[in-house]
């Protein structure tokens, strides 16, 4: 068996070496997810330690929805793992990049058109990945997230922002795609810079008129009204010298139960979001419960009925009351004064000025392109693949850990950060209620854990606020 590996050619020992180490981090992955899903199924009564901040029944639910999710997961992962694999070794990527040339080829341009074949590509290649995960996201949505009480959203609802979603992926991926290939082919030896200057500005542009531009395009952004919250969120950011410009409230009900806030902007120029579903005050799935009883007096119109949200059972208040959202804004403004946000963007910076070098070393090599079945052309856009996503593999996956450790710590400052600011108790209730309202399990296997969980276990952010003394 050695003996036949060694003698094995350098471009086949790179190919089976990319698909051996695949299939080890998926079996890695599917044995984490078996401790896991050990633990929801042997953790079925509320531990001592939970009775004071999580009832019986919730405790159930959140168990069975994060069992469903983990069976799921196994399920779409193995067969990720297994399209990825026979996509290798029936040829796939030279059978699509033949399939573009084919079409550019229709319109007269012949294989010197490198860019416009590799546009071509990338969009057979993104319709190709559409069409292959669409019955995934169709079932994870109506069917796991429906059967636990989250999807708002109808068939129809769910299709249409889908192909949005595709245009709007198409119109900047390919502009910017075809861009980078056309400095990477005129910079010269030091091409490498300019990639990583042009990725590092469109990342900051993208990062600048996401939230205003097109994140409007699938969500509709109203400006928090005037009263008590705006005021105390105002107040809250002027204490900290935050340079707050606009609150707004996300429409995120029409598609999901679930919860979440940020921040955006650079410079002066910061906004807050909070989701709808957020605050108690104004998530229309607590008005929708209330008012369930009540006839309608008039149809609406197709596009409104399609995202109304779906009523919730009465007596179940969705969201976290004034102070709480005050406190979980204090530990997002805590990332930004504690200098999180920059950190992260110095780190995504540099490992990707890391790979770009590392690609201007490796991409004259004709192994890397043989070992996938380009026997006659080397083009960019190809090397760009089999580099940064087969070949950068174990860097990625150790990153990705490295990362993940990273940011539990920062998640921990952060609430420290709002601690010291006198939201403690605040925002020890709203994680109690964020977690039952998005259905987590408080439960988890340590090794699971320590791999995946970007934000540490809520006990172990209880504990660190002070306690179950608090609820």
């Amino acid at each position: 068996m050695l003996q036949t590996i060694i003698e094995l050619s350098i471009e086949n020992k790179i190919f089976y070496a990319v698909l051996v180490f695949s299939w080890t981090v998926y079996l890695w992955e599917a044995y984490l997810s078996h401790r896991q899903r050990t633990i929801y199924k042997s953790t079925t009564h509320v531990p001592v330690e939970l009775g004071k901040i999580m009832d019986l029944e919730t405790f159930e639910k959140s168990r069975l929805y994060q069992l469903d999710k983990s069976n799921f997961s196994f399920w779409s992962g193995l067969y990720s793992e297994t399209e990825g694999t026979l996509i290798l070794l029936l040829g796939g990527i030279p059978f699509l990049w033949a399939a573009a040339g084919a079409v550019t080829g229709r319109f007269g341009l012949g294989s010197e058109y490198e860019i416009s074949q590799s546009l071509v590509f990338l969009m057979l290649a993104t319709l190709f990945s559409a069409f292959t995960g669409l019955p995934w996201s169709i079932y994870s949505t109506f069917v796991i997230e429906e059967k636990h009480g989250f999807n708002q959203q109808t068939l129809g609802f769910f299709l249409k922002d889908a192909a949005k979603k595709f245009v709007v992926t198409q119109c900047i991926l390919l502009p910017v795609t075809a861009l980078l290939l056309y400095i990477i082919k005129i910079g010269g030896d030091y091409f490498f810079i300019y990639a990583w200057l042009f990725t590092l500005a469109v990342s900051l542009v993208l990062v600048t008129i996401y939230a205003d531009y097109i994140a409007p395009l699938f969500d509709k952004f109203t400006p928090l009204p005037e009263g008590e919250l705006k005021e105390e969120i105002e107040n809250m950011a002027k204490s900290i010298s935050f340079p707050l410009t606009k609150v707004y409230v996300v429409e995120g009900s029409k598609r999901s139960s679930h919860s979440n806030a940020y921040f955006y902007g650079f410079f002066k120029n910061k906004r807050i979001v909070l989701f709808d579903t957020l605050l108690e005050d104004y998530s229309p799935l607590n008005k929708a419960g209330e008012a369930q009883s009540e006839p309608r007096e008039e149809e609406e119109e197709e596009e409104e009925e399609e995202s109304k949200p779906k009523p919730r059972p009465k007596n179940k208040r969705q969201g976290c009351s004034n102070t709480e959202v005050l406190a979980v804004l204090g530990h997002e403004l805590g990332h930004w004064k504690l200098g999180h946000t920059v950190k992260n963007i110095v780190i995504s910076q540099m490992n990707s000025f890391l790979c770009f070098f590392l690609f201007a070393a490796l991409i004259s090599r004709k192994e890397l392109f043989l070992a996938f079945g380009f026997h006659d052309s080397q083009p960019t856009l190809i090397g760009l693949m089999i580099i940064f996503q087969f070949i950068f593999s174990p860097y990625n996956e150790l990153l990705s850990f490295c990362l993940t450790m990273l940011s539990r710590r920062f998640e921990f400052q952060a609430d420290a950060f709002a601690m010291a600011m006198g939201r403690a108790s605040e925002l020890y209730s709203a994680l109690i209620k964020l977690n039952k309202d998005n259905l987590g399990f408080p439960v988890a296997d340590w090794l699971f854990s320590t791999w995946h969980y970007s934000h540490p276990p809520l006990l172990e952010r209880l504990r660190a606020l002070g306690g179950t003394k608090r609820d």
